[in-house]
């Protein structure tokens, strides 16, 4: 039995989790590997065993502090299931000592669903792969045809890298931003049961990029802008005074060198003012561009990441206790809301060993929402918009799937939703 982790906090980002989590939020997140091959659950549990021994710092509960939650370990292990439940479904219960992930299959898939108090989607990913390449390498014998990779420390997994990072010294108003502004809200029929709909769309990666380059841009800032288009045409002539305003989360170990798996990203949001769309998307990129390029400079993402931290370093609110701080992040994370149309959160290119090709057609990410959230991933030449919301319908992402093939892009759908399966792939 691997040495169990001791206690530690949560990291600053994961803070405001356990608070939030309520209704359709779950604070979930779905990552999946869909193989060429039905998956063996026996092999999985074997690579699952395997899998976290290197990140034992996973098999924790949730527990309530006097000022913080903070994770604790336990001696309870993960065991495969087939899956059975709605997507994103609840993993945190307070009160109730369980683990904060599970691993499931379903036919060729292989999920991977974790509370997001644990890990942002990077490192959840990174899990992901190394469950995978165990479980390909013992179920085709591939262990001499897979080159050694380097793996991190687990010193260097379990780092807290907000707080290895923080400086008093830069400031934003980021915080502030997000809670005084009003945006667009989408307007659908939520699910009476609170379950997360998923709408899966895969197109060629190549094929995007192509677009991409042909509107001069790149393919985080064209995503974001035909979002931006397919929210338009539901709104009326009265609620275009409101900004569209897209979240977007940045991975900030592309800022800051970190090793780590916990939670290690920051927000910018892209605001557009529906009154300059001229029917063009040519009229919604230079807006969107612009955000991007503002908002992504080290010396500004040092500030947010520090809007963020200073908070928790701030001897006022350190001191308060639990549950007063838990009625304070959560009246901040409503008025946020209302200040976010929709989230957009690009994990980019999933990487793995050559070997492992032929068994794998690809990666899909979703997150539970109370309102839109798009996660987009790609490998090899496909590439997956994963669209979940608390909504029963689609609209936004249908409006966007068909503006891809009116700009030649050809999309393949599957859902969750039995409503849509006559027209889109079949999930399961």
């Amino acid at each position: 039995m691997p040495k169990l982790p001791a206690w530690y906090k949560l990291d600053n980002a994961a803070k405001i989790v356990p608070a939030t989590a309520h209704g359709s939020d779950t604070r979930v997140f779905r990552i999946v590997c869909e193989l060429t091959e039905p998956v063996d659950p026996v092999t999985l549990q074997h690579a699952l065993d395997k899998t976290v021994r290197e990140y034992n710092h996973f098999n924790v509960v949730l527990r309530k502090g006097f000022f913080w939650y903070y994770l604790d370990g336990t001696s309870l292990r993960p065991k495969v299931e087939k899956d059975h439940e709605s997507a994103c479904s609840m993993l945190y219960y307070p009160g109730r000592r369980n683990l904060l992930y599970r691993v499931c299959y379903f036919e060729r898939r292989i999920i991977l669903e974790m509370f997001h108090a644990l890990a942002d989607g990077t490192g959840a990913f990174t899990f992901l792969q190394t469950l995978v390449t165990g479980y390909l390498a013992e179920k085709h014998s591939l262990k001499e045809e897979l080159a050694p990779t380097e793996r991190s420390s687990s010193q260097e997994k379990t780092s807290d890298a907000f707080r290895h990072f923080y400086s008093k010294t830069a400031k934003s108003s980021q915080l502030g931003q997000m809670t005084g502004t009003r945006a667009y809200q989408i307007h659908e029929i939520r699910d009476a049961n609170l379950r997360t709909h998923c709408l899966e769309g895969t197109v060629s990666a190549g094929a995007f990029l192509d677009l991409a380059r042909r509107y001069n841009t790149t393919a985080g800032v064209l995503s974001t802008a035909l979002i931006i288009e397919s929210i338009l045409p539901c709104m009326s002539a009265r609620e275009k005074k409101y900004p569209v305003v897209i979240s977007v989360p940045v991975n900030l170990r592309q800022y800051f060198p970190s090793e780590t798996t916990r939670n290690f990203f920051g927000v910018i949001n892209v605001s557009y003012n529906a009154a300059g769309y001229d029917g063009t998307l040519e009229s919604i990129l230079p807006a969107v561009r612009r955000c991007f390029d503002e908002q992504l400079s080290r010396d500004r993402i040092l500030a947010t990441m520090n809007s963020y931290s200073g908070l928790e370093n701030n001897p006022a609110i350190r001191f308060v206790p639990l549950f007063i701080k838990d009625l304070a992040v959560q009246g901040f994370s409503a008025a946020a809301r209302r200040g976010t149309t929709a989230t957009v959160s690009n994990l980019g290119r999933i990487r793995m060993p050559e070997a492992l090709d032929p068994y794998i057609d690809k990666f899909s990410a979703f997150m539970a929402t109370p309102n839109m959230q798009i996660c987009i991933c790609s490998y090899g030449d496909k590439m997956v918009f994963g669209a979940s919301s608390a909504f029963s319908g689609h609209s936004v992402m249908l409006n966007f799937f068909r503006r891809l093939t009116a700009l030649g892009i050809s999309t393949e759908l599957a859902t969750n939703d039995y409503d849509l399966r006559g027209s889109a792939q079949e999930e399961r």
